[in-house]
C-alpha cells in the first residue's frame, strides 16, 4: 500500500519540518520512492532541504490540492503508486478540511490503495491536545493517525497523555511515537548548510560543516528515528 501523509500539527514550531525531512531521508535510506510537497509560503523549508524530491504547492486553492491527489492517478506512473509527504503549514486545517470533504478525498484514495496518514506533532502544551481533539473530530475514522510527541520542544507530556484527545484518537488506531531531540547546535549547522541530513554528514570542509561527534549525534538521532519509524504504516 502507498502512503499520502500529511505532516501537520497546526501550530508554528512544533517541528512539522523537520518530521518531514526526517521521513524524506527515511525514504530515501529505505530505497523508497516518494514525492514531496511544501505548502509553506513563506520558508520553503521542506524544498530548500529536498529540493529533488518536493515542490512548492498552494494549500489554500483547490487546484494546488488536486496536485497532490493527483499523484495517485492510476496508470501515470505506472507500477506501484508513489508514497507521498505533504509538509503542512500553519493553519492550514481549514482549507485542506474543506477540500476533503467537497472532494470526498478519503473514500477515493481508500479505491486506489493509498493510506492517508495525518501526522499530528505536538510539543507538551494544551494547544497541541486541542487541536488533536479538533483533527479527530473533523476527519473520524477514515484516515489513520500519527501522533509525534517532539522532544525537541519539551519533555513533559502528561498533559497530552491524560488527554481525551489522545484517548478518542488511540480508539481509532492512533499510533504514538516520541521523535528524539536533535543536538540544537548541530540542527543549526545543518540548517544553515540548507542539506537534507545525508548531504550535512558527508560535508567535512566548510564553516557549518558538522565536527566527528557531532556526526556521531546526528547518525544516532536518525537511528533512534527510524526504529520509531519503522513500526508505523508508511
Amino acid at each position: 500500500m502507498s502512503s499520502l501523509n500529511f505532516i501537520g500539527g497546526e501550530k508554528g514550531g512544533v517541528g512539522k519540518s523537520v518530521a518531514a525531512r526526517l521521513l524524506a531521508q527515511y525514504f530515501i535510506d529505505k530505497g523508497q520512492a516518494f514525492t514531496g510537497f511544501d505548502t509553506d509560503r513563506s520558508h520553503t523549508t521542506f524544498t530548500r532541504f529536498y529540493a529533488d524530491y518536493a515542490a512548492p504547492v498552494l494549500v489554500d486553492s483547490y487546484e494546488g490540492l488536486d496536485q497532490i491527489a493527483s499523484t495517485f492517478e492510476p496508470g501515470l506512473e505506472g507500477g506501484e503508486l508513489p508514497r507521498v509527504i505533504v509538509d503542512l503549514a500553519a493553519q492550514t486545517a481549514a482549507p485542506l478540511a474543506r477540500w476533503a470533504q467537497d472532494s470526498d478525498v478519503l473514500p477515493l484514495l481508500a479505491e486506489l490503495g493509498v493510506g492517508v496518514n495525518f501526522w499530528h506533532l505536538a510539543d507538551p502544551g494544551k494547544d497541541s491536545v486541542d487541536l488533536l481533539a479538533q483533527l479527530v473530530q473533523t476527519y473520524g475514522a477514515g484516515p489513520r493517525y500519527i501522533v509525534v510527541k517532539n522532544l525537541g520542544r519539551g519533555s513533559d507530556f502528561s498533559e497530552l497523555d491524560a488527554s481525551s484527545a489522545l484517548q478518542e484518537a488511540q480508539a481509532l488506531g492512533a499510533q504514538v511515537i516520541s521523535l528524539p531531540a536533535l543536538h540544537e547546535a548541530s540542527m543549526r549547522k545543518i540548517d544553515r548548510q540548507n542539506a537534507s541530513f545525508w548531504a550535512a554528514l558527508q560535508t567535512r570542509t566548510g564553516p557549518d560543516s558538522l565536527g566527528l561527534l557531532e556526526r556521531q549525534r546526528v547518525k544516532t538521532w536518525l537511528r533512534t528515528a527510524y526504529a520509531a519509524l519503522d513500526r508505523l504504516p508508511l
